[in-house]
């Protein structure tokens, strides 16, 4: 039997401001990725989503970024190795304090926006991340992008680690995702993404955007949930993949 994780960025509401429909989505998606105060979030905030998660069973997960909240985390940024080693500590710091005082468990980690896309590629900082990770506990999960140097190192670091697909997302053939300011960065036909989604985890293939069949490994798929057309098709795609016969399991159930 096939089984497969629904992963989503939760928690990324700010002050007065709020982002996505967590309350909807969490119980729909078997692990969250909850912001951690740099790119998004504020303790108030990061509070609710550990204790809603938590209600919900799911696999409680940080979601670390740039300190960037203007730009929300997607904007890349020079930094060196050790800071980017600090900036992970310091987050999974503080989103575990939240989790022990729920007396639940932190169960992955997964880099937000642009240190997620820069470490897929960047083999120092991805080690740099990883480091913190393994210092910080080495029973986490490290969720990164399928075939990246994020990967590569968790597992020269022996941490276990978790391979992500996009649902949304075009690849291209060296297997990262098509940068969103070019064009068909989007999948958009809902039916499309779905069919990818299920051959990406029967098969272990998804088509780049040259048209081309590339390898890629589906421990769990990133769906989001900031917009009604979003909550819908993450209904859609649970539906979908329950269908064609895959179990949604948490994280720690699938590595």
């Amino acid at each position: 039997m096939y089984s497969v994780d629904l992963n989503c960025d939760l928690g990324e509401s700010f002050g007065r401001y709020t982002l996505g429909l967590d309350d909807q989505v969490l119980p729909l998606i078997s692990s969250a990725n909850i912001a951690c105060g740099y790119h998004a979030s504020d303790p108030e905030v990061m509070a609710k989503t550990v204790a809603n998660a938590a209600a919900c069973g799911i696999g409680i997960g940080a979601h670390p970024g740039f300190p960037d909240l203007m730009g929300f985390g997607r904007r890349n940024m020079n930094v060196s190795e050790s800071e980017a080693k600090a900036y992970m500590l310091y987050q999974l710091g503080a989103l575990s304090a939240f989790c022990k005082a729920k007396g639940v468990k932190m169960s992955h980690v997964k880099p937000h926006g642009a240190l997620y896309n820069m470490a897929a590629k960047d083999a120092k900082l991805a080690k740099a991340l990883c480091e913190a990770v393994k210092e910080f506990d080495p029973d986490l999960i490290f969720l990164g992008l399928s075939g990246s140097e994020m990967l590569k190192a968790a597992k020269e670091l022996g941490l276990k680690a978790a391979s992500e697909v996009f649902a949304d997302r075009a690849y291209e053939e060296d297997g990262t995702l098509r940068a969103r300011s070019k064009e068909g960065s989007m999948i958009t036909d809902e039916d499309l993404a779905i069919s990818r989604v299920v051959r990406m985890v029967k098969e272990g293939k998804v088509a780049a955007i040259t048209g081309k069949d590339i390898a890629i490994q589906a421990d769990s798929i990133c769906v989001h949930g900031d917009g009604e057309k979003a909550l819908a098709f993450v209904q859609k795609i649970r539906r979908a993949l329950e269908a064609e016969g895959i179990r949604i399991a948490p994280l720690s159930e699938i590595v």
